[in-house]
């Protein structure tokens, strides 16, 4: 049997529900709205975020690719969870402040897919970087109808 099997790591773009609980979707909730955003801990533990676009071109090669083992689909660039709220902060113009609460026992410190199968064997990488792609998701959900 023909199988693919893709391990997509943060994905986000337009038309992610805002309140789905995923971090990019709440930064830009809260931020919207003029809410805190929070942050876990220190902010220390890294994430990376892949834009819609490019997860889907991966997707997309790895389903015409001669390859029937697990492929990482994601972006390595890693940023803390507090460089991303400062981000969003500095992308959308509002008065939120960052708040710091106790840090889950389960949240995981570190989050970066290593890709270099999808590169050799696709070969796929992302390319929309951060700003570019998170540029896109707050114009998108900050037309959305307020809740």
């Amino acid at each position: 049997i023909d199988t693919k099997i893709v391990r997509i790591f943060n994905t986000y773009g337009p038309r992610m529900r805002i309140r789905d609980g995923r971090v990019v979707p709440n930064f830009i909730y809260q931020a919207l709205h003029g809410k805190p955003l929070t942050v876990y801990g220190k902010g220390n533990q890294t994430r990376s975020f892949c834009y819609i676009d490019d997860m889907v071109a991966g997707i997309y090669k790895l389903l015409k690719a001669p390859i029937n083992t697990p492929v990482n689909i994601g972006n390595p660039d890693e940023f803390t969870i507090l460089e991303f709220a400062k981000l969003v902060l500095a992308m959308i113009p509002s008065k939120s402040k960052i708040v710091y609460k106790g840090l889950p026992i389960d949240d995981p410190k570190q989050r970066k897919p290593d890709i270099r199968l999808a590169k050799k064997v696709l070969p796929w990488s992302p390319k929309v970087p951060l700003r570019a792609g998170l540029a896109s998701t707050i114009s998108y959900l900050s037309n959305l109808p307020l809740e």
